[in-house]
């Protein structure tokens, strides 16, 4: 079974810590919820796996949440059903119990991806989404000019998009995702023509790659960006990304089908 810290989290990442205060930067963006509605297609029972506070849970269908942390569980808003505590890899679910299942920003979480799947495989009759990132197209966002090691944290902690498409098996769509310029899901890559916020600790904190750099790296990037903000420089570079409705970055949804 996956190793649970005290909060209950199964990931590398203690949510009990750091997933306070998540809400606040972390919301439902339309827009990336419209790829998945399309990809649950017909279904009208739904698992959503590692749901953290109930991020992209469609509101017109039966929604079954699966999530280990109690802080995250303890931020879904009332209008959610509650979350049952359990891991991917030990859904404590029949065999073949909904007509879909989707997994938002968590497969880099689990402990075995492989297992994960195949447990989410066995209780879903029918589509499977996952939104996850492309390692190989982190290095895109800006980000990586100014803190490398975040960037190469997440590039090893997100799993290749193959190890996710040869787990789901059958028929596997991978769909890149845009991600819009005023996204109020506050992933890194969603500030890519807002930098101030990313110079917020909240902002930060709601993506867990800061929770595996050391300290000097964050206090570096808050000093270089602003200092680049304050005479110019970054706005030299990448300014046109302020008026930039769409920005191609890792973002994407793996839909896996019989």
């Amino acid at each position: 079974m996956a190793e649970r810290t005290n909060d209950g989290s199964a990931g590398d990442v203690d949510y009990g810590r750091i997933g306070l205060g998540y809400t606040r930067y972390r919301q439902p963006e339309p827009r990336i919820a419209a790829f998945i509605t399309a990809a649950l297609g017909e279904a009208r029972t739904v698992l959503n796996v590692g749901a953290g506070a109930g991020s992209y849970e469609p509101l017109d269908r039966e929604v079954t949440a699966v999530e280990p942390s109690a802080a995250m569980r303890a931020q879904r808003p009332t209008h959610l059903p509650g979350a049952i505590d359990a891991t991917a890899e030990h859904l404590p679910l029949a065999d073949q119990s909904f007509d879909a299942a989707m997994a938002t920003f968590t497969v880099h979480q689990w402990q075995n991806l492989a297992a994960g799947l195949a447990e989410v495989r066995r209780v879903t009759r029918g589509p499977i989404a996952i939104l996850s990132c492309d390692p190989e197209a982190l290095d895109r966002f800006w980000l990586n000019d100014y803190a490398p090691e975040a960037i190469a944290v997440e590039a090893r902690r997100y799993p290749p998009l193959p190890r996710i498409t040869e787990a789901l098996g059958g028929k596997v769509e991978v769909i890149p995702v845009p991600i819009p310029r005023d996204c109020v899901d506050g992933f890194g890559e969603a500030y890519y023509g807002r930098p101030e916020r990313l110079l917020e600790p909240g902002a930060r904190l709601a993506n867990s790659a800061w929770n595996f750099v050391a300290p000097v790296v964050a206090e570096r990037f808050v000093a270089t960006l602003g200092c680049d903000l304050t005479d110019g420089t970054w706005d030299r570079r990448y300014g046109h990304l302020r008026s930039a409705p769409e920005f191609d970055g890792s973002l994407r949804l793996i839909v896996g089908r019989l």
